[in-house]
């Protein structure tokens, strides 16, 4: 704390000085040259010289002490800001250092959170959900597309936006998406409108939705493109060269996991699938006829059990051989699946060449117009083999949940009692009990 009375006597200081300098070289040898001869002036004169040449010579060192002084602090100052941009610099690097660390250290948390499930809708929800949040801090969208492998299109999976009500219309990928595809490699957007990969215009045209910046990155395996992940944000500039490369990191780990999911689920698919007819199989079928059996009894609603029977379908491997026969199944079975599609039904080829089908929700009659629908349908398909045009018919059995039957057993009992019954009566026909 500055001290008052230093503040107070420093003014009076330099007064008595001024005042001490006018005494001693203006006052008091004006008057005294009064009393001095003309003669002893010249030694007056030279008084004021030499004090005025001292005066000169203290001014002269003064000034150059000034001058050193005042070049020493600007040398500092310049110092200085040196140091505070340097400073400024590393203090920069520091947090981009601890951010960098933070992304990476959270690639042990997606691998054990991955690790956790095998489920692809799950693995692919935490992909699109930690890219979102560790690199777009939950602002703008992103937007998880992977493949097809019917069509080879790229198909929306996953979306996380910063507005709950936005609609992302681009459901098969855009302009940037099918980039990365076709180049298979990961893609940065600093500013739309002066990118010259990309037409703005023809942007805006397929998506209402705006966008300015964005960092994409494919999934591949081994050659194999599984899809491709995005972050986009209205603002320019959002996104850097260390989110890509952080998102390319993520998209590694991402191909990986996808495909060992893809893989699960074809496995699980090919369990409970036929391989001829890729339809339900007789296990999987009665699982499902007992759940859905429970459901109709506790909802009080009443299940209908279709069950088929292709007729004298030993002729046709007997006459063409037994690929032949595959191809029967397998027309049928598309049949049965076209046909009942509007029913949400459960198809399964239950046993060479016998398919059961449930209907939940049908009442008794309806069940038997909609087979004897199918029936008919089936009969009029033509089908060539061996250059032979030939038809199909079938013996169809409907038995009706809790018209029947009280349980599962004995419905599947009743629709093949049905069954049975229709054949009895000369095959190509639709029976109840």
């Amino acid at each position: 704390m500055a001290n008052p009375s230093l503040g107070r006597s420093f003014p009076l200081k330099v007064t008595a000085g001024v005042f001490l300098i006018l005494l001693l070289y203006f006052i008091l040898p004006l008057n005294l040259a009064r009393f001095i001869s003309p003669h002893n002036l010249k030694y007056l004169f030279l008084f004021y010289l030499l004090n005025s040449v001292t005066v000169i010579c203290i001014l002269r060192k003064n000034s150059a002490a000034n001058y050193a002084f005042d070049s020493r602090a600007q040398e500092l100052r310049e110092k200085f800001n040196l140091l505070s941009v340097e400073y400024s610099k590393e203090h920069k690097n520091n947090l981009a250092l601890k951010e960098k660390y933070r992304r990476y250290n959270s690639l042990k948390r997606i691998l054990e959170g991955i690790n956790q499930s095998l489920d692809l809708d799950v693995v692919a929800d935490t992909f699109a959900s930690e890219a979102f949040s560790l690199i777009a801090n939950n602002r703008g969208v992103c937007v998880l597309y992977l493949v097809d492998n019917q069509t080879q299109k790229l198909l929306l999976f996953k979306a996380k936006r910063e507005d709950p009500q936005l609609v992302i219309k681009a459901k098969e990928g855009n302009i940037f998406d099918l980039w990365v595809l076709r180049h298979t490699s990961p893609l940065l957007v600093e500013d739309i409108n002066n990118d010259f990969r990309f037409d703005s215009e023809k942007l805006r045209l397929q998506d209402a939705r705006p966008v300015s910046s964005l960092i994409a990155a494919p999934f591949t395996s081994e050659n194999k493109f599984l899809g491709v992940i995005r972050l986009d944000n209205t603002a320019r500039y959002f996104y850097s060269q260390d989110d890509l490369r952080f998102l390319v990191s993520v998209a590694d780990l991402g191909a990986v996991a996808l495909e060992n999911s893809e893989l699960f689920k074809r496995t699980q698919d090919l369990a409970i699938h036929d391989a001829l007819t890729t339809l339900y199989t007789k296990g999987y079928f009665s699982e499902r006829l007992k759940e859905e059996c429970k459901r109709a009894i506790r909802q009080k609603m009443p299940l209908s059990l279709l069950m088929l029977d292709i007729d004298l379908f030993k002729n046709y491997n007997d006459k063409f051989g037994h690929t032949a026969g595959d191809i029967v199944l397998k027309k049928v079975s598309q049949i049965i699946t076209n046909s009942l599609s509007n029913f949400n039904p459960i198809i399964s080829r239950f046993g060479g060449e016998e398919f059961c089908v449930i209907i939940t929700g049908m009442d008794k009659n309806s069940a038997v117009s909609v087979a004897e629908a199918l029936r008919h349908r089936i009969e009029e398909e033509e089908i060539i083999l061996r250059r032979e045009e030939s038809h199909i018919t079938v013996s169809i059995g409907v038995a009706n949940l809790p018209a029947d039957a009280a349980e599962e057993d004995e419905l599947i009992q009743r629709a093949d009692k049905a069954m049975y019954k229709a054949k009895q009566k000369g095959r190509n026909r639709v029976c109840c009990t």
